[in-house]
């Protein structure tokens, strides 16, 4: 997985997302994805995202509290999750169920909390419960000081998405 080598693109207001938080994150996709689900993501594209869904997808998100504050989030669109959940537990997934959100949930703490080690403050970040929001139209706010920073990947599973805001404390 490539790793961003400079700094991230600006915002809209002229601000700039500082790789060093968000390679992390990348390596974190790779690893888990290759690891847990023998998919290989390759990254399609990044840019700085409004945070807003407007096709039907299922996002798993979980915020970061410490010496920054922020939130990882994982949008699929629902074939890519069913698959995922699928091949996570063994079990065809042919629709959205408890089961698949689980899944989903479990994904975005798997690559927070392998983001988390590599991140390597002191004291450690500390972790939220995952949440999961499904459908479309819906967007993700955080304090207006933060940056959105989308990172789509494709995969054999389906596209998918990795968005992380946050700022410094």
């Amino acid at each position: 997985m490539r790793r961003l080598q400079r700094r991230g693109p600006p915002d809209l207001e002229g601000l700039n997302v500082d790789v060093n938080y968000i390679n992390p994150f990348i390596e974190a996709v790779d690893n888990v994805f290759s690891t847990m689900l023998s998919v290989q993501p390759k990254r399609a594209g990044i840019k700085v995202s409004a945070g807003q869904s407007d096709q039907p997808s299922i996002t798993s998100l979980v915020g970061m509290s410490g010496q920054i504050s922020g939130v990882v989030a994982l949008r699929f669109p629902p074939p890519t999750a069913l698959e995922l959940a699928s091949r996570m537990t063994g079990t065809q997934m042919p629709e959205m169920s408890g089961d698949v959100v689980d899944a989903i949930s479990e994904l975005v703490n798997m690559v927070a909390g392998s983001a988390k080690a590599k991140l390597r403050y002191e004291p450690p970040l500390q972790l939220g419960l995952p949440t999961v929001v499904e459908g479309n139209g819906y967007k993700l706010k955080y304090p207006s000081k933060s940056v959105w920073l989308e990172v789509s990947f494709s995969s054999e599973a389906g596209p998918f998405s990795m968005e992380v805001t946050y700022h410094q404390n």
